[in-house]
């Protein structure tokens, strides 16, 4: 926010009623129009760890008919936010040097629980598929041994011409409405708890060979956006992440039910926070496939290329011969980068 700091006492000797030289006071002193942040610093490149077996999982997800309230209150932060300093908001602070090392991707995507195997992959190539989505990292992994992802299974992929959504499972929301998720809550200083794994999100991206610039997505499975306190801590964790994640040179992504999260980011867009996601990917499964018909986000919310929609989850496909059981989504939006 740029403040008003100083007023000249343009008003001394003009012959006005007191009373309305108060109220022009009042009136100057409460604007506050928005300034210009500056960008986030290009920061070295994260370093790379010899090749070897990731810290690396993922998750199905699954989208949720639960409404949030229209009451803002859940957007305040709580006494732990003071470990997240304000900036300007959404899409305004991504550095322009990270942005210009971004890799766009639109078309159709797919993402699976366990990273299939090359041969997998190289048979889906004849599918209309040309994005994965990769859960490599997190403690709320659905599937935390990976068979077959790893550095060089990522350069593999890369090099079939595929685009790869990485995809981080951290610490779920205190009201996750998930059982499978309950054991994996972030506890009450979610913004440390969020700094924390923002930076283990771009050390588990840098060992794996994805590069800065990249967008990393931060999934929270649905909570329960009507209660106002959960709602405080949930957006402290993911303010935190964000700017970890920015801080590391990368882009942070978003995604999480249309109903529950991605609603309640929309919120907090709407109301001026900081520190919001640079991509958002919403789950609204049997309403088609389209980016910008959303009725929880503002039209002009998050573009140009910065959406993914999952529209269909739990699909069994074959092609090739091969056979899996992915999510399906229609995609506009960075993808991770691999080359320098």
């Amino acid at each position: 926010m740029r403040s008003l700091t100083s007023i000249r006492p343009w008003y001394l000797g003009i012959v006005t009623p007191p009373l309305a030289v108060a109220t022009t006071l009042a009136a100057l002193l409460t604007l506050s129009p928005p300034a210009s942040a500056a960008p986030v610093p290009d920061v070295p490149a994260v370093a790379v760890a010899p090749e070897a077996a990731p810290d690396a999982s993922s998750d199905a997800s699954s989208a949720v008919t639960s409404g949030l309230s229209a009451d803002a209150s859940g957007l305040s932060l709580g006494a732990d936010a003071a470990a997240v300093p304000d900036a300007v908001p959404a899409d305004a602070v991504d550095s322009p040097a990270v942005l210009a090392r971004a890799v766009q991707f639109k078309g159709a995507a797919f993402d699976t629980c366990q990273a299939p195997p090359l041969a997998t992959m190289k048979a889906w190539r004849s599918s209309s598929y040309r994005g994965v989505g990769v859960y490599f990292g997190g403690r709320g992994r659905g599937c935390p041994n990976q068979q077959h992802l790893s550095r060089s299974w990522l350069a593999s992929v890369d090099g079939m011409g595929w685009r790869v959504l990485p995809i981080f499972v951290g610490s779920q929301s205190p009201c996750v409405r998930s059982a499978a998720k309950q054991k994996v809550r972030m506890g009450s200083r979610s913004a440390t708890q969020g700094r924390t794994e923002g930076r283990q999100a771009a050390e588990a991206a840098g060992k794996l060979g994805i590069r800065q610039g990249s967008a990393l997505y931060l999934d929270m499975e649905a909570y329960d956006a009507d209660n106002a306190g959960c709602a405080r801590t949930t957006l402290a964790f993911v303010r935190a992440w964000n700017r970890e994640v920015r801080g590391q040179g990368f882009l942070p992504g978003f995604y999480s039910s249309a109903a529950s999260g991605v609603r309640h980011m929309e919120q907090a867009r709407r109301a001026g926070q900081s520190d919001l996601p640079s991509v958002m990917w919403f789950a609204r499964w049997g309403s088609g496939s389209s980016l910008y018909g959303e009725p929880t986000l503002h039209a002009d919310a998050w573009r140009p290329h910065r959406r993914i929609h999952q529209y269909a989850g739990n699909v069994t496909e074959t092609h090739g011969g091969r056979r899996l059981v992915v999510d399906r989504n229609t995609v506009d939006a960075p993808v991770a980068r691999f080359k320098p």
